[in-house]
């Protein structure tokens, strides 16, 4: 089968609320992502952005955003969810045969909207909707449900609080990057039990764009390839009813398909970095058993190792993770942008030592609906 490489990555940097627009934005990341792969727009066979309608404050909100991305005279295609999944689409429209290079773009002003009310409008319209639930309303209930099941503790979660704020100060990108303590953790604000203010991710404005190639396509640019070598998504019943909370099933089945495209055995061996899709921060923990890293009920356990820290035997977000900054739709692209760097040995002061097999991943929907899988290496 053919390959797909990511030949260049760009990102803006993360803000609580920038003065860049829309367009403004992808530009800035689009340019970046060419410049990195040494390539340059006519390179580019096609484009796909990724953006919302709810988060955008518009309908068709891709339109707005399509000649800053360079898709003048090109075919064009959109994603609407996280962009991992665009990721994920553009490298299959490189597989069809019919391009060669890809553009994929996400961008978001999470500052232009209230995320209570925007998120609001995932749920059923009719039984959960007029609750006023949220996406941060129904990761409480996800936490709860895990902690019930696992045994893990508020303090487990103030953990991954803490490392990953830690990580975000070597990330000149970020939006929250800082020095916290469990207590910090567990003395901020409640938000929604057992949610606490440092437990929850900042909402953030900021863009990411990749550059996919085949290997046709690869000669195009001076950028080393990193190579995807194995790919997954799934997902699971939409009504948090039908779910169990805790279980990780769509996210197994997920990293199963893309370890099995990428012949990896044993992830937490041969995995050399992870940056996964944080959101809150028992996400993590939870994630950790979805990709197969911990056994059922054994994130914590994982994360209290010390395993999942710089310096550990597998670190995980590295970068800071969506923790540290939550440009909505964009996080999951950042993630990938953020593997790519460490395969490639280019991630600067948050470069895990020796790197060639990195992962990334994204969610979508309330409580991880669906996930997306990527596996990149050198």
């Amino acid at each position: 089968m053919e390959k797909v490489a990511v030949m260049g990555v760009g990102q803006t940097s993360f803000e609580r609320e920038k003065d860049d627009t829309f367009e403004e934005m992808v530009f800035e990341a689009v340019q970046a992502a060419l410049s990195d792969a040494g390539g340059k727009i006519g390179d580019i066979d096609n484009v796909l952005t990724v953006s919302n309608d709810f988060w955008d404050g518009r309908t068709i909100s891709s339109m707005s955003v399509m000649y800053a991305a360079g898709a003048w005279d090109k075919d064009v295609s959109t994603v609407e969810g996280d962009g991992i999944f665009g990721a994920i689409y553009g490298a299959m429209r490189t597989l069809a045969g019919s391009f060669d290079t890809t553009l994929v773009v996400a961008h978001a002003k999470g500052s232009m909207g209230r995320m209570n009310l925007i998120t609001n409008g995932m749920f059923d319209p009719i039984y959960q909707r007029p609750l006023g639930i949220d996406a941060t309303m129904a990761a409480a209930l996800q936490a709860r449900c895990y902690m019930e099941r696992t045994g893990a503790t508020e303090e487990d979660f103030a953990s991954v609080s803490v490392k990953n704020h830690r990580n975000g100060c070597r990330n000149p990108h970020v939006h929250l990057g800082m020095e916290l303590s469990i207590e910090d953790v567990l003395r901020s604000r409640k938000i929604s039990d057992p949610l606490k203010l440092y437990d929850c991710s900042p909402i953030s404005d900021g863009a990411a764009a990749v550059v996919l190639a085949n290997e046709r396509g690869a000669k195009r640019f001076a950028q080393k390839p990193a190579w995807i070598r194995g790919m997954g998504h799934c997902s699971d019943s939409y009504t948090l009813g039908y779910r169990d909370l805790a279980n990780t099933r769509a996210l197994q089945a997920a990293s199963r398909k893309a370890y099995g495209m990428a012949g990896i055995a044993d992830p937490l061996k041969e995995l050399d970095v992870v940056e996964l899709y944080d959101a809150y921060s028992y996400m993590e923990l939870l994630w950790y058993e979805g990709l197969g890293l911990a056994a059922e009920g054994r994130g914590a356990e994982l994360m209290m190792s010390g395993a999942t820290c710089m310096g550990g035997d597998l670190p995980v977000n590295p970068s800071g993770g969506v923790l540290s900054a939550h440009p909505v739709l964009v996080a999951g692209l950042a993630r990938l942008a953020e593997a790519v760097l460490q395969v490639r040995g280019d991630a600067g002061e948050r470069q895990v030592a020796g790197a060639k097999t990195a992962l990334a991943h994204g969610i979508n929907g309330a409580c991880g609906q669906a996930h997306g899988v990527i596996v990149i290496g050198t």
